[in-house]
């Protein structure tokens, strides 16, 4: 069983019920959720021990967000206290043509102003297997992004694999902030994990006959852009999901994996309607480098693929599903008929 770290932040998560919109809110649902946490959770789902880094305010707020976390598995015990708030974010769920929309309300979250002081990363690393954090962590504050570097640092240090979810949010920061920190960061990188869009706004790359808004992919594109982004960082793999949107209810949901010498392809995926998008990726994140750590290339794509299109039939941002429920999926079984 593997030890696998990941930092970032988790905010509280208030959307309107039943697809409302923000202006006929009355009563809001709440979730607890952000990008490394639902990877954290996803990989104790699938039996791994799954730790999370971060700072929460030292009250009823943080405590939740702390109990809910130990209610899926995931080990809190390095999670530092202290700060004034948590970060929020309002999500309107879309449907058919209308898209989903977010509202944040995250600046001065405790984890966007942690020192440096608050971690023994030494401590923190030591014994384990893997680190994962994502673009959106540096992207909090500047002391986030010297945050990240020093983890970073640490992990390498203590033999670790690393991995990395670009993860560009355009509310945090600008491409040329985001490229500025990212590629940098990308030296302590063995797993890079991201997108067509992603890859163009985090590290620069761009997509000769792909248009990211039409909902059709060219893959001689991505095969070239993997090409490129070993040559550049010598990542040991790049993933990429392909997500076909045709609207906010209908998705079609695949993904490629490289290596450096060969590309697989993942099955593909028709998604419809989706319960709950966000946390799609990070759902793949997870459904990776579970992958990676018991298969081989083709069945770890396969897994992280069916992973990721199950996180999208559940409501909040967690995928908790377990490994026969995504090996099943995997395995074509698609039938949705009910398990008596």
């Amino acid at each position: 069983m593997k030890k696998i770290v990941t930092m970032g932040e988790i905010m509280l998560r208030l959307s309107p019920p039943l697809n409302k919109r923000f202006v006929q809110a009355e009563t809001f649902d709440v979730v607890y959720g952000g990008g490394e946490a639902n990877v954290a959770v996803s990989l104790a789902q699938f039996g791994n021990m799954s730790y999370f880094v971060s700072k929460l305010p030292d009250n009823e707020i943080g405590q939740s967000a702390v109990n809910k976390l130990r209610s899926y598995g995931v080990d809190t015990s390095l999670i530092a206290r202290g700060g004034d708030r948590i970060g929020i974010y309002f999500l309107e769920m879309g449907t058919a043509m209308r898209p989903s929309k977010v509202i944040y309300d995250r600046s001065n979250s405790a984890i966007a102003e942690a020192k440096a002081e608050d971690f023994d990363f030494d401590q923190i690393f030591s014994g384990k297997d893997w680190f994962h954090f994502s673009g959106i962590t540096p992207a909090l504050s500047k002391e986030a992004a010297k945050l990240t570097k020093l983890a970073l640092i640490s992990a390498k240090k203590h033999g670790l694999t690393v991995s990395c979810d670009l993860n560009y949010r355009k509310k945090l920061w600008t491409p040329q902030e985001a490229q500025s920190v990212m590629k940098d960061l990308m030296a302590y990188v063995d797993v890079c994990i991201g997108n067509e869009e992603d890859a163009k706004l985090v590290l620069g790359y761009e997509l000769e006959n792909t248009n990211i808004d039409s909902g059709e992919l060219e893959k001689k594109d991505y095969y070239n852009l993997l090409e490129r982004m070993h040559q550049d960082y010598n990542f040991k793999y790049i993933a990429s999901t392909l997500r076909e949107s045709y609207s906010a209810s209908k998705n079609g949901w695949s993904a490629i994996l490289s290596d450096g010498k060969n590309v697989y392809e993942s099955h593909k995926f028709m998604i419809e309607p989706i319960t709950d998008r966000v946390g799609g990726g990070d759902s793949f994140s997870a459904g990776l480098i579970h992958g990676l750590i018991n298969y081989e290339s083709q069945k770890a794509i396969n897994f992280a693929a069916a992973a990721s299109a199950l996180k999208h039939t559940i409501f909040g941002d967690q995928n908790l599903v377990t490994v026969e429920e995504v090996l099943k999926i995997a395995g074509g079984n698609m039938s949705g008929r009910v398990e008596r």
